[in-house]
């Protein structure tokens, strides 16, 4: 299935036209606008549609691909790809042992040892499990990192 992107590019930006169109199709994977084994436009298709050259959108699909969002095949087309979510998973890891530094520094900071700490975190995860998992906010949190970035 071939779909249209939502994609606003600004030529004026300081970022590199590439850099937009992969941020945002990036962004649009992540939030699940795009699912897995979407077809997106083809390179011209693309570059037609945002009036922008042949080479730019090319970049931004490398780009993405060397990321493992999207998956080209050849005579087939470029496509989300399965790897987005192994991707995920390891910026996911990222930020949570980011996050896991700053909580052991500021229990240190507050003398609160490691039994203390883990029963804390415990807690939580038990409370978070039974009562207010939201697939929505953990989403919100990566992809706030990965902007970050």
């Amino acid at each position: 299935m071939n779909i249209q992107l939502n994609l606003q590019i600004n030529p004026l930006s300081d970022i590199a036209l590439y850099e937009q169109i992969a941020e945002q199709i990036k962004q649009q994977i992540l939030s699940g606008a795009l699912a897995e084994h979407t077809l997106l436009p083809s390179v011209r298709g693309l570059a037609q549609m945002l009036g922008i050259s042949v080479i730019t959108t090319r970049r931004a699909y490398t780009e993405l691909e060397q990321q493992g969002y999207v998956l080209t095949i050849p005579a087939k087309g470029t496509f989300v790809s399965y790897r987005y979510r192994e991707r995920l998973k390891e910026l996911g890891m990222l930020k949570l042992d980011e996050m896991l530094s700053n909580v052991a520094h500021l229990a240190k900071a507050l003398q609160i040892d490691e039994a203390e700490l883990a029963a804390m975190l415990s807690n939580h995860c038990a409370y978070v499990q039974e009562h207010e998992y939201n697939p929505l906010k953990a989403r919100q949190i990566l992809t706030q990192f990965i902007r970050n970035r």
